[in-house]
C-alpha cells in the first residue's frame, strides 16, 4: 500500500518528497502530484506508525535531516495456522473423496489422522467413505491424491513410510524384471560361449591327431617302398 502510505506522510509529516518516495518505493513525481492534489486517484491515508512500519522517533529524525533515509521497522509476527486440516483450493475440494478412497484401498496402514492431515479432511468423511455411507458414494472413484493435486509425492511417500514403519511392514522393493532377464540371458550366453570353446578345442585336437596319423601312415608307406 505504497501510495496510501505516501499520502498519509504527505499530509501528516514534514518529510521531503524524496524521502517519502524512497521509503514508499514510488516515483517522486507521484508524491508531488499527491501534495498538489493532482493525482488521478485519491488515496485514503494509511498510518505507517499504527502499521508498525515506522516509529514517531524515526519520522522525527528524518524530518530533522533531509538526507536521512527512513528504515522500515519489523512488523508484528504474523499468526500462522499450525493446526487443523490443510487448506485445499475450492476447485479441488470435490476431488477429496476420490483421494480418500484411493488411500483407504491402497494404504490401509495409514491412520485416519494421517489421511485427514494429508488430504485436509475429517474423520467423519473418512469413516463415511470407508463404510460406504457417504452421500455421493456412487460417484466416488479412487484416484491417486498426487495426481489430483491434493498433496505432493514427497508428502505421500513420507506418510506411507511412517505408517509402514509403525505397523512393522517392510517396504516393498519392486523387482527389476528387465535386469533379471538380462542377467539370465548373459549367464546363458557365457555358458554357450564356454561350451563352444570346448567343442572348438576338441575339434582342433581331433584334427591335429588325424594329421599326425596320416603323416605316420605316409612315412610307413614310404619306408616299405624303399625296402622293397
Amino acid at each position: 500500500m505504497q501510495h496510501a502510505t505516501a499520502s498519509w506522510l504527505v499530509d501528516n509529516t514534514g518529510l521531503s518528497f524524496e524521502q517519502i518516495a524512497e521509503f514508499c518505493g514510488i516515483h517522486i513525481l507521484e508524491v508531488n502530484a499527491m501534495a498538489d492534489d493532482l493525482a488521478g486517484s485519491k488515496y485514503t491515508g494509511r498510518d505507517p506508525v499504527q502499521a508498525h512500519e515506522l516509529t514517531n522517533e524515526e519520522i522525527a529524525r528524518a524530518e530533522a535531516d533531509p538526507n536521512y533515509r527512513m528504515k522500515l521497522q519489523k512488523g508484528p509476527d504474523q499468526v500462522r495456522r499450525t493446526k487443523g486440516p490443510r487448506y485445499t483450493p475450492v476447485s479441488k475440494r470435490q476431488d477429496k473423496p476420490d483421494g480418500i478412497a484411493w488411500l483407504l484401498r491402497n494404504h490401509p496402514e495409514i491412520s485416519d489422522a494421517q489421511v485427514g492431515k494429508l488430504i485436509g479432511t475429517t474423520r467423519t468423511t473418512i469413516n463415511a467413505i470407508r463404510d460406504r455411507e457417504h452421500w455421493n458414494i456412487a460417484n466416488i472413484v479412487p484416484k491417486d491424491p498426487v495426481t489430483l493435486g491434493l498433496c505432493s509425492q514427497r508428502e505421500l511417500d513420507a506418510v506411507v513410510a511412517k505408517a509402514a514403519k509403525k505397523a512393522g511392514i517392510e517396504p516393498e522393493v519392486p523387482e527389476d524384471k528387465k535386469l533379471g532377464g538380462d542377467k539370465e540371458a548373459l549367464i546363458a550366453e557365457l555358458h554357450e560361449e564356454r561350451a563352444q570353446a570346448e567343442r572348438d578345442a576338441e575339434a582342433a585336437l581331433a584334427a591335429e591327431s588325424g594329421e599326425e596319423e596320416i603323416a605316420t601312415e605316409d612315412l610307413t608307406a614310404e619306408t616299405l617302398f624303399k625296402d622293397s
